[in-house]
């Protein structure tokens, strides 16, 4: 199937993260600046971040890896078998619990890093019956249409230029009958400020914290969201899972879903 990229609306590559209707301030909340995890010229510093990110992921209650799977098998409740694309899957925290949490579920294992995907492979996942370890990008995924049940895209959308990011949604919800994308929530700018002038100062002391400030200036609000979508195809729709706390939560489709309570329809 061809996918669908319409560009008769707004300039995406110019659209704010707060999205086209950000405010003044809003828009001065962002940056072009990379994460040390995105640069290659300070491998210590990187490495630094990666196993920070990982220990926090991991961590027993509260970790990223626990919450994103619970909300990616919350999507797939109603097939006994699902298979389950993860992009961007780092050391595969998120595939692991995935599998762990669910007996039959076929999970293929991906991130565009050779390094990442080499690391996997040498793991417990790489030797896993139900899982399959490979390197892909998000942006061109090698399936074939709706061949997935589901694809995700966890705490990673947020590296990408905004091109780049309707990408993955033209891309995941083509070979996925349903794209998960879990991202850092953009606060309200006030707020946002706020946050970012006390974390300042110590940027240069705390490497995840640099990051940290990063990723929350590039982080995409829901308005972006629906403009990527719409950038990616007019026909893909966007559903938002209501949740008080934590990240933003996108269920993305290129046919409506039935309706569920626990989401916020947008139109």
């Amino acid at each position: 199937m061809m996918v669908h990229m319409d560009r008769s609306i707004h300039d995406i590559v110019n659209m704010p993260r707060g999205g086209p209707d950000a405010s003044w301030l809003d828009r001065r909340l962002q940056t072009d600046r990379l994460e040390y995890l995105d640069r290659d010229d300070d491998d210590d510093l990187k490495n630094k971040v990666i196993q920070a990110l990982d220990r926090h992921e991991r961590r027993r209650f509260f970790g990223a890896q626990k919450v994103c799977a619970q909300m990616a098998l919350g999507e797939v409740t109603d097939i006994a078998a699902p298979k389950i694309l993860e992009l961007g899957c780092g050391f595969g925290g998120l595939s692991r619990k995935l599998l762990e949490n669910h007996p039959t579920a076929e999970v293929t294992v991906t991130d565009i890093a050779p390094t990442f995907v080499a690391a996997v492979a040498a793991s417990d996942l790489g030797s896993h019956p139900r899982a399959t370890v490979r390197e892909m990008d998000a942006t061109a995924i090698d399936a074939p249409d709706a061949y997935y049940d589901l694809a995700v895209f966890a705490l990673s959308l947020h590296h990408l230029p905004p091109e780049r990011a309707a990408q993955v949604i033209a891309e995941g919800t083509r070979a996925a009958n349903k794209l998960l994308i879990i991202d850092l929530l953009r606060p309200p700018a006030l707020v946002n400020l706020v946050v970012v002038a006390g974390a300042l100062p110590f940027t240069g002391l705390v490497p995840l914290l640099h990051d940290g400030v990063i990723s929350t200036l590039r982080a995409y609000s829901r308005s972006a969201l629906r403009a990527l979508a719409q950038y990616a195809d007019p026909a893909i729709t966007v559903e938002f899972l209501t949740r008080p706390l934590g990240p933003t939560a996108m269920v993305a489709g290129r046919a409506r879903q039935t309706g569920d309570p626990r989401r916020d329809r947008e139109p």
